[in-house]
């Protein structure tokens, strides 16, 4: 009898863990496409900082040889 109670208790909580996973297993392709959307944004803007960075030196360079 109380066998059959633990089996029931583990069995409920088995589809409730399957339940609460299913909704999340069916968000990972969407994550993985956001992740990879967001790496590339940050190449992006990696990129454009050095070349502000970049910009930033010429400007600095200009204003020196103007100045002298």
């Amino acid at each position: 009898m109380v066998t059959w109670i633990v089996l029931a208790v583990v069995l409920f909580a088995l589809v409730v863990l399957a339940l609460a996973v299913r909704p999340v297993l069916a968000r990972l392709p969407r994550l993985r496409r956001a992740a990879v959307a967001l790496q590339g944004r940050q190449a992006e803007a990696e990129a454009l900082q050095a070349r502000a960075a970049t910009a930033q030196e010429r400007v600095a360079l200009i204003k020196a040889k103007r100045g002298k």
